[in-house]
């Protein structure tokens, strides 16, 4: 299914007001909703892109939802001027299904595979059905929440694909949740698993020599704001060069909204250069 309306006259301010309140009313920008085959998983995964009507190849930065959402939560909740900013900003917006995955192979559930999902079958699709530059350097990763793990897990394992990873509001220790958001569906339980939550959860990966672009964003009252600050620490002890910004506000759309605006504030003009 594709939408393609348009905005004429408006400054931008204005059609993200617009925007917010009627998305698919004011904006030339394509709305796809498409079936993308997996191999891997042997079924198919509803995602939806978001891609400016103009006759050139973009960016793309690809947007993972958090627990309990779906390939529509980013445009329908979180952030419905996403066509607008596509139009204005000339990035493609990727927004792909990942159930509660957490965005890995799962060990224990082979027919979740979602970091192999994301990273290579959804990125070739990606570049051959979208006017894209199929290229690291104008390729970025970003989420929140559940998501936000799987920015991080996605482009630290796999450095070749993105050139940055936003993580916003991330749950970056999976070892602090046993029990929690159906965790152990992807990595087992707990109490009998616990070195293989230790090895997914990014707070615990080597991101020393991965050369991503690498942000954290969280709100001061969110409920994972001391994982964030403490994988911020292990970064900088480390010598990882990354952005962290801690904002007022807690684990809700309206500070993902916001934090989204800071990370496009800064993917934008760092997707339109070359490395």
């Amino acid at each position: 299914m594709k939408c393609r309306l348009t905005i004429c006259g408006l400054s931008l301010a204005v059609a993200l007001v617009v925007c917010a309140m009627a998305p698919h009313t004011c904006h030339a920008a394509s709305v796809d909703s498409a079936g993308v085959w997996s191999a891997s998983m042997g079924r198919t995964v509803p995602v939806t892109v978001i891609a400016p009507d103009a006759g050139k190849s973009h960016p793309t930065v690809y947007l993972l939802h958090g627990y309990g959402g779906n390939h529509n939560t980013w445009l329908l909740k979180t952030c419905p001027a996403l066509p607008s900013l596509a139009d204005s900003l000339g990035i493609i917006f990727v927004c792909p299904d990942g159930r509660n995955s957490w965005y890995i192979d799962s060990p224990v559930d082979t027919a979740s595979c979602y970091e192999t999902f994301i990273t290579k079958e959804l990125v070739a699709f990606v570049d051959s059905a979208y006017a894209t530059i199929p290229y690291r350097h104008a390729r970025a990763i970003c989420g929140y929440s559940m998501g936000g793990h799987g920015a991080l897990w996605c482009s630290l394992r796999h450095s070749g694909v993105w050139r940055a990873a936003y993580c916003i509001s991330g749950c970056v220790d999976l070892t602090a949740y046993p029990g929690r958001w159906k965790i152990d569906r992807v990595l087992g339980a707990y109490a009998g698993h616990q070195a293989q939550w230790r090895a997914h959860s990014v707070v615990n990966l080597d991101a020393a020599d991965a050369g991503v672009d690498i942000s954290l964003d969280c709100g001061s009252e969110d409920v994972f704001v001391n994982d964030n600050r403490r994988l911020h620490r292990r970064l900088s002890a480390l010598g990882v060069p990354h952005r962290y910004t801690e904002m007022p506000g807690g684990h809700t759309h309206d500070y993902w909204r916001a934090a989204l605006m800071r990370a496009l504030d800064y993917l934008s003009p760092l997707l339109q250069r070359e490395d």
